[in-house]
């Protein structure tokens, strides 16, 4: 009797691979988990703030617990994920967010907006829409893994272009709290039933598959599992324990890139509108100039991760290197002519085209360094060790413009510290795993 008995699937394999339902799923979850925490909460800022009476930095506070909760919560989610699989994590994820978002209509004062946003909301969506879904397309991709990344990445951009001018109206019709009911309660009406059904916990070798949907040869079902290390062994990914990735130079190299790189991000997604609106746009006019720079980063995030599929693994550091390159070319022009509407969007073409590209490539080059087999740990580590530039940008962009009356020096910051993250990338070659290492 074979030791391993292939798990069975909601749909037939032989059709369409189950890789792409659990990638196009797990997209759907983004679409409208970001619209709402990624890009709504930046049409959020002002109603917000003004009826609660906040400062901008003070609410400024609530998304940066996000991130910084995302970094604690990281180590631990990834890990679960890698041993237990993705699905549990993902559906008690999608249930924090969907409850805290409708939770959202009862916050009246700062200590339940930190609650409900900063620590419900930030809690389900750090561990239901980041690493567990990378995790899963991870394990179940290897040579078309970018591809598929970039799927996930392009529905999570048309949140943006999508979902934030659509959220945008309902707070001009609705108001702000009837939106987020809606938001959350469509997490859970639509979200959950997906996660359970189209949300594997296992390799697709535990089902009798390979990755990527190849074919296999002949075989005793008690070899799957090492058919498919064998199959990602073939194009040279090596599989790095946690500790093992953590000797290596690039690890430590790409930490420092992304921590620097890190910044411009979150600051655009929270202060993005307050910015469009304090140079005399009407909240919806700014909500559409935002999808500017969502909008052409689709297109970069498609195309980066077919990109990345063809990119040798020696060579991913220079074209994510370029990636940094753009989105500070486009920073650097706005800053010699901020007066100028062509400066403004060529800002927004550019940074967009930059960070989506970055997108998929992430995962795709963290998994080509160091594999599989612990990438949830491995990418919950860079998660947490990056933290701190995350949570404090968009926190001291507030700070800058309570203080000065604008967000140019803010803006001179984040020039300076992605050109720095281009220098960085640019020597983060891929690591050797030194087969005298210990695994633990």
């Amino acid at each position: 009797m074979s030791r391993f008995e292939p798990k069975k699937l909601l749909i037939d394999p032989r059709k369409i691979y189950f890789g792409w339902w659990m990638t196009i799923a797990g997209g759907l979850l983004c679409f409208w988990g970001y619209a709402y925490h990624a890009y709504g909460f930046s049409a959020l800022f002002k109603p917000i703030s003004e009826e609660l009476g906040f400062s901008r930095a003070t609410t400024s506070v609530a998304a940066s617990m996000t991130r910084f909760e995302g970094g604690i919560w990281a180590p631990l989610v990834g890990y679960l994920a890698d041993r237990y699989g993705p699905r549990i994590t993902v559906f008690l994820g999608i249930f924090l967010a969907g409850l805290g978002t409708m939770l959202m209509y009862f916050v009246h004062s700062l200590w339940s907006f930190y609650l409900v946003w900063g620590v419900i909301c930030a809690t389900g969506i750090n561990i239901g829409l980041s690493m567990p879904l990378d995790v899963a397309i991870t394990n179940w991709f290897v040579k078309k893994r970018g591809t598929a990344i970039s799927v996930k990445w392009v529905f999570s951009g048309l949140s943006g272009v999508i979902g934030l001018p659509l959220i945008a109206w309902m707070i001009s019709t609705h108001g702000w709290r009837a939106t987020c009911v809606i938001g959350g309660a469509v997490l859970w009406v639509v979200g959950l039933p997906l996660v359970w059904f189209f949300i594997r916990p296992h390799r697709p070798e535990h089902y009798g598959l390979l990755p990527d949907g190849a074919k296999q040869s002949e075989q005793d079902e008690s070899d799957s599992l090492q058919a498919g290390a064998a199959y990602a062994a073939r194009i040279g990914e090596e599989e790095f324990t946690a500790k093992q990735a953590m000797r290596t130079a690039p690890f430590w190299l790409l930490i420092a890139a992304y921590m620097f790189h890190g910044a411009l991000y979150p600051v655009m997604n929270i202060h993005c509108i307050p910015f469009l609106t304090d140079r005399g746009m009407d909240p919806l006019a700014a909500a559409a100039t935002m999808s500017v720079y969502i909008t052409a980063s689709i297109p970069a995030r498609f195309l980066g991760g077919i990109l990345i599929d063809r990119i040798s693994t020696p060579k991913m550091r220079y074209v994510l290197a370029g990636a940094f390159l753009l989105e500070c070319g486009g920073v650097t022009l706005f800053l010699f002519n901020q007066e100028s509407t062509f400066a403004l969007y060529a800002f927004f073409i550019l940074y967009g085209i930059g960070m989506g590209a970055v997108m998929p490539m992430t995962p795709v080059l963290r998994a080509r360094y160091f594999g599989r087999k612990s990438f949830g740990t491995i990418a919950g580590w860079s998660r947490a060790l990056t933290l701190p530039v995350g949570v404090l940008g968009p926190i001291l962009a507030g700070w800058i413009y309570d203080t000065t009356g604008s967000y140019q020096i803010a803006f001179v910051l984040f020039a300076i510290t992605l050109g720095i993250a281009v220098v960085i990338m640019i020597f983060a070659g891929p690591p050797k795993l030194l087969q005298s290492q210990p695994s633990p």
